[in-house]
């Protein structure tokens, strides 16, 4: 089993939206994966993007070029 670290967990209103941002992140090489919501996070959809902290910005750049609206973001233990 992994050790837990604190992550950056992007959520989203649809599992579109969701599957949108893993293509956008793979194309411009950005880091990160989709992984379950974790449980201690409610979110439309079950599906959310998980990236090092350092990558915040980045990940807004993504979500503002290809025009996919984020439900919220979190910083936890995944």
């Amino acid at each position: 089993m992994r050790a837990k670290e604190l992550k950056l967990v992007v959520t989203f209103h649809t599992t579109s939206e969701a599957m949108a941002m893993e293509k956008a992140c793979k194309a411009n090489a950005v880091p990160g994966r989709l992984i379950p919501v974790p449980r201690l996070i409610s979110s439309g959809c079950g599906l959310a993007w998980c990236a090092g902290l350092e990558d915040r910005e980045t990940i807004r750049e993504v979500l503002n070029k290809v025009g996919i609206k984020e439900e919220d973001m979190y910083e936890c233990m995944v």
